[in-house]
């Protein structure tokens, strides 16, 4: 879901027009990096939270010339899942089938002659939130 999809789907949702779910959108943007600027976490229940991670100086390459490069210490913000979704990806492909509608409709499509098929066709998108957890749960270790 891209920025632009999440104006239209707030919009849509709380029966607004565009430009005033854009506000809202980036104020609450705006809100978290404030806070994670701040040294602040930002925990939002039921979701998740987002926090910042020192990460100590180290050596590395440059991938052009292959030489060592020191690359500096810094911030980064990272995101650890809430249990309730963490819960939600770990339930049945066919509960995940009922929230992600343009998927299973163009799975349904390609497998519409068997209903078993259409539940099993959400499981690849299973995988691409499985990547986010394993590498916001990397991180977050």
């Amino acid at each position: 879901m891209t920025k632009a999809e999440l104006v239209e789907e707030v919009a849509r949702a709380a029966e607004l027009n565009k430009r005033d779910a854009e506000v809202i959108v980036e104020t609450v943007f705006g809100s978290i990096i404030g806070a994670l600027h701040k040294g602040e976490k930002v925990e939002l229940r039921g979701f998740g939270s987002f926090r910042t991670r020192e990460r100590g100086p180290r050596r590395g390459r440059n991938p052009k010339t292959g030489e060592p490069v020191d690359v500096p210490a810094k911030r980064v913000p990272y995101f650890k899942p809430g249990k309730e979704l963490k819960e939600y990806f770990t339930e049945s492909p066919a509960a995940e089938g009922t929230v992600a509608d343009p998927q299973p409709a163009a799975a349904a499509g390609e497998g519409a002659s068997s209903p078993g098929l259409e539940g099993e066709n959400p499981a690849p998108s299973t995988p691409p939130g499985a990547e986010g957890e394993q590498s916001s749960g990397g991180s977050a270790l």
